[in-house]
Parts: C-alpha cells; structure tokens; sequence
C-alpha cells in the first residue's frame, strides 16, 4: 500500500534522479496498447463473471466505462521511461481490472433491487484481491530494474480510487451515509487545494505514519464493506480512519505551512 496522502511528487524527484532514466511526456504509446487491450479484456471477464450480464447490465457498463477512462489516464501519462509497458505495470494493470470490476459491483444495487446482500461478499472478495496483490508490483520492479515514476503513480493512484470505491459501495449497500465519501475523497481534495495554494504543492517528504494510516484506513473500509460488518462495528471502525487520517493531513498541512513561512 502506497502513501496516498500525497500525491507522488517525492516519487518523481526519485526516479528523476535515477541513472539511466529518460523520463519524457507524450511518449510513443503503440507499444502499451496491446497491453491496454488486455486490461479491458480481463476486467469485462472479471465482471462477467461476477455478474452475469443480463442480470446488472448497468453495473457491467459501469466497469467497462471506469477500465476505458483508465486505459485513457494511462495512455496521457505514458513516458518514455521503459522500452515497453514492463512487467510490473502488467500486474498493476491486473489491479486496475480488479478495481475497475469493483465499479461495477459497488454501483450494483443503483441497476438492481435486492443486490445489497448479493454483492458484498464478491465486492469484499474482490478488494482483498487488489489489496493482496498491491506491492507485487513494487517486487516485480525491483527485481527487474524497471522502477519508474510512471510505475508509483500508476500504483498510487489506483490505491486512492479503490480508497474512494469501498467509501462508494458503503453508500449504496445502505451500510453508511454520504459523510464517508470524506474518508475518500480527502487526498483529492488535498490535490486540488495545492493548485490553488502553491505552498500545499511542496514535497512532503517519506513518511512511515502516513504508510501505516494508509494501511488502517483500507483496512477498516474492507471490513466495514463485509457483511459481518454490523451497524455498532462500522461506524467505529470509519470514525476511527477518518480521525486517524485527518489529523495525518492536518500535520502534513502544518510541516508545509512552516516550510512555506520559512526563508
């Protein structure tokens, strides 16, 4: 599980510094779209399989639409870091299936009444897979030599969307009301605060208490989204991440702050 309380930028100055390394945007994109069609492949087959489609057709557009604005963002940020896609996006795209999957099942009962039971233990099954498989990618980097700025991004960024999607699924199943979506949506909104605040823009340097909040926070989001989970267990268990989460942000907020004032 990636830091995503930050938004990566101590990952590029990394991999800037990296021997070796040309990091150049609008890279030539040929070489990842067979790559790009596997993804979409694997993540219709996931949803299919999870749900048939005659049964949620719109919970299976839902997936479908999320694996092609993802195949897009990929496409955008492609540089020209690597020959080719590597092996270790490929697993990170194998995540990006599952989690684009996970759409659909978490938008599921808005296209089916009655699908609040059906879907949470498949919904729950799917995001232990993507939380399971996170980090092999890292593992495949480093023996490969293939770490790229590209690479943590991709990986990070998809940690914050299944962060969003399990605050998502906890609405529609009727498990938590809309305030979850804080839980969610707090690293994007700290994302957009430094487009308009320059200062909150700054590197934050690595941080084992952000890594370690990360971890809690999906933990008590998959636990909440199983359908052991009960009314007195949620609440507790998301009031807990938020407060845990919000007061890591306010520190970083405050170490940027007094970087910002300092000569």
């Amino acid at each position: 599980m990636k830091d995503t309380a930050s938004d990566g930028r101590d990952v590029q100055g990394w991999c800037k510094e990296r021997r070796g390394i040309r990091i150049e945007q609008g890279a030539d994109t040929r070489r990842i779209w067979p790559d790009l069609a596997i993804g979409l492949v694997l993540a219709v087959g996931i949803s299919l399989a999870l749900w048939p489609r005659h049964e949620a057709p719109g919970a299976l557009g839902a997936a479908l639409v999320a694996q092609l604005a993802l195949s897009a963002l990929v496409v955008v940020a492609w540089t020209r870091e690597l020959p080719g896609f590597g092996w270790a996006n490929r697993v990170t795209l194998l995540r990006g299936a599952l989690i684009t999957a996970l759409t659909g099942m978490a938008l599921a009962p808005l296209f089916r009444s009655g699908a609040e039971t059906e879907t949470l233990w498949p919904l729950s099954a799917l995001a232990l897979l993507a939380l399971l498989l996170d980090g092999l990618d890292g593992w495949v980097a480093r023996r490969t030599q293939t770490m790229t700025h590209f690479g943590a991004r991709f990986d990070m960024e998809l940690d914050a969307f299944l962060i969003l999607l399990l605050c998502i699924a906890l609405i529609t199943h009727d498990k938590m009301g809309p305030w979850v979506l804080a839980l969610g949506g707090m690293r994007y909104a700290f994302v957009v605060s430094g487009r308009l605040w320059p200062w909150l823009a700054a590197p934050l340097p690595e941080s084992r208490r952000r890594k370690a909040i990360c971890v809690i926070q999906v933990g008590a989001l998959l636990v909440a989204c199983s359908p052991f989970a009960g009314p007195l267990m949620t609440p507790f268990l998301l009031a807990l991440a938020m407060t845990l989460l919000g007061a890591s942000f306010l520190r970083d907020i405050h170490w940027l702050w007094q970087r910002h004032r300092s000569p």
